[in-house]
């Protein structure tokens, strides 16, 4: 059984910083391509950021510039570098990793989700 453990959330104030971090319990070179998702309250869950096996990355329009993802395959983790961090930035964000189980089928796998707050 996959486990996705999600690290780094908190409050910080408008225009700070935070890292999350996403461990896997294997190999995250195992996985077609791993990413974050936030979801704000009374908000459908959204794409942030995702990078794929190969280390192709993208993001989504409004953090581009300010939030970064990376990967340490020694550590099996991933992580989510946000700087200048805005009160829309605010939401749960949580870790996915996508498994292929079969010609053309994928399959996701999900952390619980860590809160980040971001607020004066």
């Amino acid at each position: 059984q996959v486990q996705l453990v999600e690290s780094g959330g908190g409050l910080v104030q408008p225009g700070g910083s935070l890292r999350l971090s996403c461990a896997t319990s294997g190999s995250i070179l195992s996985f077609y391509a791993m990413g974050w998702y936030r979801q704000a309250p009374g908000k459908q869950r959204e794409l942030v950021a995702a990078i794929t096996r190969g280390g192709s990355t993208n993001y989504a329009d409004s953090v581009k510039g300010r939030f970064t993802i990376s990967r340490d395959n020694a550590k099996n983790t991933v992580y989510l570098q946000m700087n200048s961090l805005k009160p829309e930035d605010t939401a749960v964000y949580y870790c996915n990793a996508v498994a292929t189980v079969g010609i053309g089928a994928t399959y996701d796998y999900w952390g619980e989700g860590s809160q980040v707050t971001v607020s004066s």
